[in-house]
């Protein structure tokens, strides 16, 4: 049968492109090793959450302990060359969990914060206070934030240089804190 065309393609079908190429290897090498990077930045305790072989645990280890520069970036190597064998999905998902943990925990204390804000400025506030936490202790909040305003006018009095107190205004928030964990225990 002669070579045509159409014989050639079926020869040609098995040596297509079935795998990477060098950069793509290359690009996802590097991308572990960023990986490895972050692993070594972590904490001790944060580590041993990760689910980690014991062999890329001990590099991790090392290079935390290293001080040499180039020493250091040779064990980030080692350490993203050990990344290869693991599955980074879920290594990466805890880590996301702890960076976006942090920034809910942030908001929810920002959030906190501006319902301490508005309870000095606004007496309303507490009736508005009082209906989402029905079971909150009412004389225990008012009288935190009486003195708490009253913290306030003192501390706008004070000459530069004075510290200002803020221990009532501290243990207001504290109270809107507490009540806020007590209704998401529930």
């Amino acid at each position: 049968m002669p070579n045509t065309p159409e014989n050639d393609s079926n020869e040609f079908e098995d040596d297509g492109y079935d795998r990477p190429s060098k950069s793509q290897i290359k690009r996802d090498m590097l991308v572990l090793q960023d990986l490895g990077k972050q692993l070594v930045e972590l904490s001790n305790d944060r580590l041993k959450q990760l689910p980690l072989p014991e062999m890329l645990y001990e590099a991790i280890r090392q290079a935390q302990k290293t001080t040499s520069r180039e020493g250091l970036r040779r064990q980030i190597h080692y350490v993203g060359k050990l990344m290869r064998n693991v599955d980074p999905d879920p290594i990466r998902t805890q880590l996301d969990i702890w960076e976006n943990g942090s920034r809910e925990q942030t908001l929810a204390m920002h959030r906190l914060e501006a319902l301490r804000d508005l309870l000095l400025r606004d007496d309303d506030a507490l009736t508005g206070l009082l209906k989402e936490y029905p079971g909150a202790d009412i004389q225990q909040l008012r009288t935190l934030i009486r003195a708490s305003r009253k913290e306030a006018q003192n501390n706008a009095a004070l000459h530069a240089g004075q510290d200002p107190q803020r221990k009532h205004y501290r243990a207001l928030f504290q109270a809107i804190k507490a009540l806020n964990d007590s209704t998401e225990e529930k």
